[in-house]
């Protein structure tokens, strides 16, 4: 057994909770609603919801890698394709905020009308994110649990640093 692995696997679960908890999709569930979610439009409402099960979807991944992680055996066939979960929904998250989608709508929602305020940090967020998630990708390809320690403390770094300016935080 190398003597290593269980400082690999605890530098991963460790990363890998912080991300889980980044990525944590509870409270959009738990919904923001104003007086002026009546008003929201249709086409609105539609694309908020496919931006919260784009996120949904990202966080079920990672948890999906997280328990691999922690398992002490990681199964690579589960990681690999999680990660490239992760990497495709990332990719498409800026198609997720048009202009109205914000908290102020009234909608059901956490965006943060600073999202549309700073554009352009919005998209450096973004575009941190499918870095990480490019990272992700390629540290499981490797099939070596060292590499994902890393990999996965950069994609919670950037999904917290995201969460952290252009999310509501109602804890």
């Amino acid at each position: 057994m190398n003597s290593k692995r269980p400082v690999a696997t605890a530098i991963v679960t460790l990363a890998a909770a912080g991300l889980l908890a980044a990525c944590d999709n509870t409270a959009d569930e738990a919904a923001v609603e104003g007086e002026g979610a009546d008003a929201v439009a249709t086409g609105d409402a539609e694309v908020i919801e496919a931006r919260q099960d784009n996120f949904e979807e990202i966080g079920d991944s990672f948890k999906a890698i997280r328990d691999q992680m922690e398992s002490g055996e990681p199964d690579f066939a589960v990681i690999q394709p999680a990660a490239e979960t992760i990497q495709a929904d990332a990719a498409k998250i800026m198609e997720f905020f048009p202009v109205g989608t914000s908290i102020e709508s009234g909608a059901d929602t956490e965006a943060l009308p600073i999202i549309w305020e700073q554009p352009e940090e919005f998209a450096s967020a973004h575009d941190r994110l499918v870095a990480a998630a490019d990272g992700l990708v390629a540290a499981a390809q490797t099939g070596d649990p060292a590499a994902m320690g890393p990999a996965i403390g950069e994609l919670g770094n950037s999904c917290k640093n995201c969460h952290d300016t252009f999310r509501l935080d109602d804890e």
